[in-house]
């Protein structure tokens, strides 16, 4: 008997290995790519946003992306994260009157826990956080109650001036899907004001966000089961709110689905989790060859993605080898703020606003990808805190400009940070002593490399982010509230910073406890 029931689970082991093929991935994230391209073109003028990682997959050109994770909207772990408050989607949604963001999900829901929780707490304590924000500007004190301040009246408009004119039709209230229970509304609101409080606290630049947001911010929920009547599509502008139109891209169901050609097997959310199933394949990869790989079916699909990946590792290894220079160019007044350092030099293949490169306003500090270390000009000193060298860049040595790190993240080993970090605060702090510019890379310019700029700025930086080599610092005891307030600086700047909070963790173990 124990036999025949391991039979049974290797037999249904190897059925879904067999279900979840990366052909199978590739054309169930093909087919709903339609879906999406079908809703952004209802409302053609609304910018359309991926949802990291997942929704990237989705389709072949975003406006931009944001980055909600569902953790933050599980039940027994509901949270309004400050490390990703992702304050650019409020901008944007405000120049542009609303947005479409797009994620999926593999767990048989219409909705990731993204969209059905965090999305719409993010919304209701921006709206919380504005409506304060402007009530001190007019002199008011907001109450603490602000629900019962600020509820919307119904067929009336919302709109605001910067001033606040309008402001007690502002719309406070909590808006969640039908299928979000009683039970956990309560929960969430139980909970808004101090997730308003954490934010005020953390320092965030609300100022912006209120002068462009003329309407509350509110959720809309569509899948490919949502009925729409094409003839009836509402503009964007009629409604009473800015929109946040939430775009689940996958059916929840899995089913067979049959071409000309070739039969397949969908799955839904198959975007997610791609280290478990892409074999080094990225979205930008995919679409570049996507009417290929759909075509070449599930026999040849493997060994052209592997073709694929290897070409484009190849490329990347000789980047930039005959292309021409172009340059980013700082604002004027962050140029006159930064004692006009050189700026960055990057290669013409790479697009201004998706470069890698981040300058931190006027801290004499950059984060970004560590490919474009040979492409940064001579007067700066590299922090490279990537886990692998690269072949074309170990010809640098660690002297007084450059420094390699190998940096490793905290699921791979909790303590690679909090070995590391010392060297890399100690380099850090010779070169702008100096007044040398600094560039702190790693491999996706995202995550490392944010977290030790991170450490930069608390420990060599005061409360207003100048450097005083370290006064601030040695003067006072670093809480997690003022990490947090550095970080929001940061990501006011980087605005697809990722930092785990595992590699925070270490971060703040290693600067609460030792002085430099």
């Amino acid at each position: 008997m124990e036999e025949d029931s391991r039979s049974i689970y290797k037999i249904s082991r190897l059925i879904k290995r067999n279900e979840n093929t990366l052909y199978n991935a590739l054309c169930s994230i093909y087919e709903d790519s339609v879906f999406v391209g079908e809703i952004s073109q209802l409302w053609p003028q609304l910018p359309l946003l991926a949802n990291l990682r997942c929704g990237l997959w989705y389709s072949r050109k975003f406006d931009g992306t944001c980055y909600f994770k569902s953790t933050d909207g599980h039940t027994n772990n509901l949270s309004f994260s400050i490390s990703r408050l992702n304050l650019h989607v409020a901008n944007i949604a405000g120049q542009r009157g609303g947005c479409i963001i797009v994620d999926s999900t593999r767990k048989g829901k219409r909705f990731p826990d993204s969209m059905s929780k965090t999305i719409p707490i993010w919304t209701c304590v921006l709206n919380r956080a504005i409506f304060r924000y402007r009530g001190r500007l007019r002199g008011i004190e907001a109450s603490n109650n602000v629900s019962m301040e600020c509820e919307l009246k119904q067929g009336s408009s919302s709109e605001v001036n910067e001033t606040g004119e309008g402001q007690s039709e502002w719309d406070c209230s909590l808006h969640l899907p039908l299928w979000v229970s009683d039970v956990e509304k309560r929960m969430i609101e139980s909970r808004l004001e101090n997730w308003v409080f954490d934010l005020e606290l953390s320092g965030a630049e609300l100022g912006s966000i209120s002068s462009l947001l003329k309407k509350p911010l509110r959720p809309l929920w569509i899948s490919q089961r949502s009925v729409i009547w094409l003839n009836e599509v509402p503009d964007h502008d009629s409604w009473d709110f800015t929109p946040i139109i939430l775009v689940s891209a996958s059916s929840p169901t899995f089913r067979t689905k049959t071409t000309s050609d070739f039969s397949w097997n969908y799955i839904p959310g198959a975007g997610d989790d791609e280290e478990s199933w892409a074999r080094g394949l990225s979205p930008e990869l995919f679409w570049q060859h996507a009417h290929e790989i759909v075509n070449s079916g599930p026999e040849l699909c493997n060994r052209l993605i592997a073709n694929i990946v290897e070409k484009a590792r190849v490329r990347c290894l000789r980047r930039g080898e005959d292309a021409e220079q172009v340059s980013i160019q700082l604002s004027e007044s962050e140029y006159l703020r930064s004692n006009n350092k050189p700026h960055f030099a990057l290669k013409a293949e790479e697009n201004i606003n998706d470069h890698g490169i981040t300058i931190l306003g006027s801290t004499n500090i950059a984060v970004g990808k560590s490919h474009l270390v040979e492409e940064v000009n001579p007067c700066y000193c590299i922090l490279n805190c990537d886990k692998e060298l690269s072949p074309t860049i170990s010809k640098f040595n660690s002297t007084e400009t450059y420094l390699y790190l190998p940096f490793v993240d905290s699921k791979h080993d909790r303590f690679s940070i909090l070995r590391n970090l010392p060297c890399a605060l100690e380099f850090a702090k010779r070169s702008l002593r100096k007044g040398q510019p600094l560039f702190i890379c790693c491999s996706d310019g995202e995550d490392i490399s944010i977290c030790v700029s991170l450490a930069i700025l608390t420990s060599f930086y005061d409360q207003t982010v100048r450097f005083d080599d370290g006064k601030w610092f040695s003067e006072n005891q670093v809480t997690k509230s003022e990490l947090k307030k550095r970080l929001v600086f940061i990501c006011k700047y980087a605005v697809n910073a990722r930092p785990s909070r595992g590699n925070l963790r270490q971060v703040f173990a290693c600067i609460s406890t030792s002085k430099f």
